[in-house]
């Protein structure tokens, strides 16, 4: 779709977004439905439409929309005029009601999903005029009321039909069944009040063209087709040059497909995009001009064409007040003598009012965390030690998106029956595209795959991907949206010969700095890997080996002939050109920064003086280890004495009560030997006591050495 030839001024455009617009002395014209001209399709599920032509001086113009896309149309519609003359008087159209209102004004059940029979249709003319036709008359007058089979009090007495199913074959003597009918009443013209049989009544009509009106509302909104029903809009206007009337409606989300076709010679591919398009209207596409537009749009539904109506507080009288007389049927006696003491009460009126709304919501996916090896609780990747980015491989080929959206112009014009779809193509263009066999780890099978960067100026969309190659269908993926300059791993299939085995990793941990965090140490450490792998190609073509790193991406890689990283598992990617029907051993030097946390709580004082033992630690952090070291070990001294107090003491209090009993069982016969462990007992409970301030005083001194040991490791900080 090319940019609109059009301008937008005080003059030129204006929208009328309300339905009880009134037009005086305009004189009712035949509608003229100017042609669809471009369909711009979005991804949110939209699609602005665009009709172009002339007046011709008729001065209405139709836009066919369906009921259901009524709303979207009245508040998006624009008229452009190129002529700067154009006046618009107004967009007129048939109101709109909702399921509930239509019903209620034609007198239907208000439960929407309630089904309508004749009874329920016949009770909303209750009270109003009509022309009811029997098989012998026909009479006019009011419907008084319709009476169902339980309520009517309608009667005939029918013989049971025989076992044969006749009626007439019945015994003479065998008694009928009463049968009730549902009835109608009817008050004629003449003031006569009939009643028929639901049987005998071949038609029942209303004579008032307005409740025939709202009937035929109400009998609308039960269909499951009047949604898709054909609104007309009248946009009346007058201009001496073309108009353009511009809307969006729903419409379904259009999907691309491509086809990937490999060289045998370069690193390169002719990559053709396809789009599936669906013109879900009654109307047929002709000569249309589409766009595809790979971008979201906010776009929401929004209640708007039904007319809407404002609750209003119900205010009652203080006075208690009936709607009904009190003696309309009764008298003041039999009030008093209690036979009927019943009232009634006044009737309330509510209303229900709708609004809608809707926002964007966006879903964001989570990285993919990397294991590393070693001691420790947990590892991770050293924030205070930069190695390097292997992330940073990705940038240098990453573009920045320069807009919001990216629009596909299809080269010509299309023809598209109503309720029909297409494939139409929307991108021929050459990408850099590179066939190479990817393994996620040493000894996993490998798998057939491109590598594919979007060499074009726009974003690709996501979609199924095809591809060819050795002069047939090699296999299909999914290639996931791609901005310009992004490039993207394509697994397409398995590659049985090759294979990448590792020999050896040698791998070495050297410590250089300590860090607190929350309540943990942290080490941080440079960990080498010196790795070698046996890599085998078993292909009659040279094949480029991709092996996945399961590496952090602070760290350095060496060795490799190329690096390339995939953005989406988020690890490096080691390359190795391997020769056809050959076998290569390579090595890869890795270095990787890392940490890994240990609780304080659970630190000891031999633990420490290791910690504090690497050389490339900062002399001062080490000197805070063995400090920290010397109190945990005066801690563990202290912790000690009171754990020896405490045994000691545990002896005393169990001795005890055997000293008492023997006092008990010596008094009497000698004071001497009484006396004797009356001291006993004396000297224990001293020695008790000065035991248990003992333990206090020791479990005191160990743990403020632990505070102090704690606390001296906090200086470490962050390790800078």
């Amino acid at each position: 779709m090319a940019t609109p030839r059009w301008s937008l001024s005080a003059a030129a455009a204006l929208v009328v977004l309300f339905a009880g617009l009134s037009i005086h002395a305009q004189p009712k014209s035949a509608t003229t439905t100017l042609p669809l001209r471009s369909v711009r399709l979005y991804e949110t599920g939209v699609a602005y439409f665009e009709r172009s032509g002339t007046l011709d001086g008729r001065g209405r113009v139709g836009l066919p929309v369906p009921a259901s896309h009524l709303d979207d149309a009245l508040k998006t519609l624009v008229v452009l005029g190129s002529d700067g003359r154009t006046t618009v008087s107004g967009i007129e159209f048939a109101s709109s009601v909702t399921v509930d209102q239509a019903r209620a004004l034609a007198g239907l059940p208000s439960e929407g999903s309630q089904s309508l029979g004749y009874e329920q249709l016949l009770g909303s003319l209750k009270g109003a005029h009509v022309e009811l036709k029997t098989r012998s008359e026909l009479l006019r007058g009011r419907l008084v009321d319709v009476l169902g089979v339980q309520a009517s009090d309608v009667e005939t007495c029918e013989t049971a039909p025989s076992q044969g199913g006749n009626a007439a074959a019945a015994p003479a003597d065998k008694p009928c069944v009463p049968q009730r009918h549902m009835t109608i009443l009817l008050l004629t013209d003449g003031s006569e009040i009939r009643r028929f049989r639901s049987e005998d009544v071949v038609s029942v009509k209303p004579t008032d063209n307005a409740v025939a009106s709202r009937l035929a509302a109400g009998v609308d909104t039960v269909s499951s087709r009047g949604s898709q029903t054909r609104r007309e809009l009248g946009v009346l206007a007058s201009s001496s040059g073309p108009v353009t009337l511009g809307y969006i409606a729903e419409a379904p989300v259009w999907r691309s497909t491509y086809r990937l076709v490999l060289s045998d010679s370069a690193p390169r591919g002719m990559l053709q995009g396809w789009a599936l398009l669906h013109n879900d209207t009654d109307e047929d596409w002709k000569k249309v001009h589409v766009e595809l537009v790979n971008g979201q749009p906010t776009s929401f539904l929004f209640p708007l064409a039904a007319p809407r109506y404002a609750r209003r507080e119900l205010v009652t009288p203080t006075e208690q007040l009936s709607t009904v007389p009190q003696l309309q049927d009764t008298t003041v006696d039999n009030m008093w003598r209690g036979e009927d003491a019943s009232g009634a009460g006044g009737l309330g009126l509510s209303g229900v009012g709708e609004g809608g709304g809707g926002r964007a919501e966006g879903i964001a996916l989570g990285s993919i965390g990397t294991i590393g090896y070693g001691a420790g609780t947990a590892t991770g990747t050293g924030s205070l030690l930069s190695v390097g980015n292997l992330a940073a491989l990705a940038q240098q080929t990453d573009a920045v998106e320069s807009g919001a959206l990216f629009r596909y112009v299809l080269g010509s014009p299309i023809d598209l029956r109503a309720h029909g779809s297409a494939l139409v193509p929307f991108l021929h263009s050459m990408v850099s595209a590179r066939r190479v066999a990817l393994l996620d780890s040493p000894g996993a099978a490998a798998r057939a795959a491109v590598h594919v960067k979007n060499d074009t100026n726009q974003t690709l969309p996501a979609g199924p991907i095809a591809v060819f190659a050795d002069g047939g269908f090699a296999g299909e993926s999914g290639l996931d949206r791609l901005k310009p300059q992004e490039s993207r791993l394509v697994s397409f299939g398995a590659e049985l010969d090759v294979e990448v085995n590792q020999l050896d990793d040698a791998i070495t941990d050297d410590t250089q700095l300590y860090s607190i965090q929350g309540d943990s140490l942290l080490e941080h450490y440079i960990r080498s890997h010196a790795l070698r792998y046996e890599v085998v190609n078993r292909n009659g073509s040279p094949r480029s080996v991709y092996l996945e790193l399961p590496f952090v991406n602070n760290a350095t890689v060496h060795g490799a002939d190329a690096l390339e990283y995939d953005t989406q598992a988020g690890r490096a990617i080691a390359v190795f050109e391997v020769e056809a029907r050959k076998q290569r051993a390579v090595g890869l030097q890795v270095t990787e920064g890392l940490s890994r946390p240990r609780l304080l709580t659970s630190l000891t004082a031999l633990q420490l003086r290791e910690l504090a033992k690497p050389r490339k630690v900062p002399a001062a952090q080490r000197a805070i280890l063995v400090e920290a070291a010397r109190l945990l070990e005066q801690a563990q001294a202290n912790q000690a004495a009171a754990s020896a107090a405490e045994r000691e003491l545990r002896q005393l209090e169990s001795d005890l009560p055997g000293l008492r009993t023997n006092l008990a069982a010596v008094r009497a016969t000698s004071d001497k030997a009484a006396e004797q462990f009356v001291d006993k007992i004396v000297a224990s409970e001293a020695r008790a006591q000065q035991l248990r301030e003992q333990a206090r005083a020791q479990a005191k001194a160990a743990k403020a050495a632990r505070r102090r040991a704690w606390d001296c490791l906090v200086a470490l900080g962050a390790g800078r």
